[in-house]
């Protein structure tokens, strides 16, 4: 399903059961143009092809608190137009998206969400025009709601997913999910769940299997059913939040063996002083490409609109960026953590993030790999309308069944002004590294980019 046609939907949705709501609705919007000219646009070793590139695009935020339709949908869709015509086009779209409509108040919710990107097809080669591919998320189905009481309550859901890439096709797949929470408040600002998940994954392609010593041996993921226990507390206070999960994750596949592993999730987010901020996030659980597209629990899709000139110096322009999700149907246990630091004024922001991510494949170890890494930003506020915003990054990956260690190091300044009410210019350059052990994957790049983007 097309994150553009699925994105249709949803809108339609939104108009359809609640036309008398959607009047109070909020939508912003910016327009942006930008040119890029790059000296190596294929991050090749030996081949390097420069090029300049037109990217017009369009951002949005759709925002509807009503209470009978409730919706939070921001997106972006760019158009890449190469202009030495040596490769092919694009359009792509960004999507993350949450709706849901109030059938009977308290008691029975369908709930919408779609998260849409473009990630690689060959994780293992460069980022180049003709590696990449949408890719969409969807789910959607009913919450039924409970009462017993004041202070405890249950939910039962019920939900159909549908993840789709336009080039890998192993990815696509149908999935059905139950569960069943039940809820206590323990105080105003404290929550304890019991929580049940049962899913079943289907494949669209055909799985096929050769006898091997006697053995099955899968050439392709198999279909499975993951089921999951566990409990979660979440505690909001005025300065400081918790979200913390743990419990028991078990997968069964077909005609594969199954595992079974405990889980668990933490979030704390702490503002230590006026000016200063630390999040920390952690996992330890089974998951796969599509599931890591999805927001994890606690969550909410964040406005692209919003003011963040480093955002903007990742993406210039307010476009599109690629992924670095393994695009495939693999199960992989990860094991991540991650910490941001930030330290803020009036005219200057400062942000510390140190990166730890490993995932080992069930079925298939060739993708087994390791990250560390690290990224250091700043935004300082020249006059009222001028910010001047600077970062740098490094990641070393390694792929352990490989062999293969990719050290990448990534660095770039941007100048933004404002010059009238609703227009803002940016001009920006970055310089990429890569030193990697694998035959012809090392390269450097510089990236000049100049934008003017219409926000209203």
């Amino acid at each position: 399903m097309p994150a553009s046609t699925t994105l249709a939907r949803v809108m339609a949705l939104a108009l359809a059961v609640a036309p008398g709501a959607v009047w109070a609705s909020q939508f912003d919007y910016s327009i942006f143009g930008s040119i890029e000219h790059s000296d190596n646009i294929t991050l090749s070793d030996s081949n390097p092809i420069s090029q300049n590139v037109f990217m017009p695009g369009f951002n949005f935020n759709y925002l509807q608190q009503g209470s009978v339709f409730q919706a939070n949908v921001s997106g972006t869709f760019q158009d890449d137009y190469y202009l030495g015509h040596q490769f092919a086009n694009q359009t792509q779209t960004e999507l993350a998206g949450q709706a849901n409509w109030t059938i009977l108040p308290k008691r029975l919710d369908f709930t919408v969400e779609d998260y849409a990107g473009v990630e690689p097809v060959d994780s293992l080669a460069s980022n180049a025009p003709n590696n990449r591919q949408q890719t969409n998320v969807v789910s959607l189905g009913p919450t039924l709601h409970l009462q017993f009481g004041d202070v405890m309550r249950a939910q039962v859901e019920l939900h159909y997913l549908n993840s789709y890439a336009s080039k890998v096709q192993d990815f696509n797949s149908s999935r059905g999910v139950a569960a069943f929470r039940l809820y206590r408040d323990l105080n105003p600002t404290d929550t304890i769940s019991l929580n049940l998940e049962s899913q079943r994954v289907r494949f669209d392609d055909n799985v096929t299997t050769d006898l091997v010593d006697g053995v099955d041996s899968t050439l392709a993921t198999p279909n499975y059913t993951r089921d999951e226990a566990y409990a979660r507390y979440t505690s909001t206070l005025a300065h400081f939040s918790a979200d913390v999960l743990a419990g028991w994750s078990k997968i069964d596949f077909d005609h594969a063996r199954g595992d079974s592993k405990p889980m668990a999730r933490i979030t704390l987010d702490w503002q230590f002083t006026p000016h200063q901020t630390l999040s920390t996030t952690g996992a330890y659980q089974f998951s796969d490409a599509a599931q890591d597209m999805f927001l994890q629990p606690g969550q909410s899709v964040v406005n692209i609109l919003d003011e963040n000139p480093t955002d903007f110096l990742y993406n210039p322009g307010g476009g599109i960026s690629t992924g670095n999700l393994v695009i495939d149907s693999e199960v992989y246990l990860e094991k991540t953590l991650e910490a941001t630091y930030t330290y803020h004024t009036e005219r200057l922001q400062l942000s510390i993030s140190p990166t730890y991510d490993k995932l080992s494949y069930l079925n298939n170890d060739t993708f087994d790999q390791s990250t560390r890494g690290g990224t250091v930003s700043a935004d300082y506020r020249l006059r009222p309308s001028t910010v001047i915003t600077a970062f740098a990054n490094a990641e070393r990956l390694t792929y352990t069944s490989l062999e293969r260690t990719d050290k990448t190091y990534r660095y770039g300044v941007d100048l933004g002004h404002q010059w009238a009410p609703h227009w803002t210019w940016h001009v920006s350059y970055i310089r990429q590294v890569r030193n990697s052990n694998a035959i012809d994957q090392s390269y450097h790049e510089n990236e000049v980019f100049f934008s003017v983007v219409f926000k209203r």
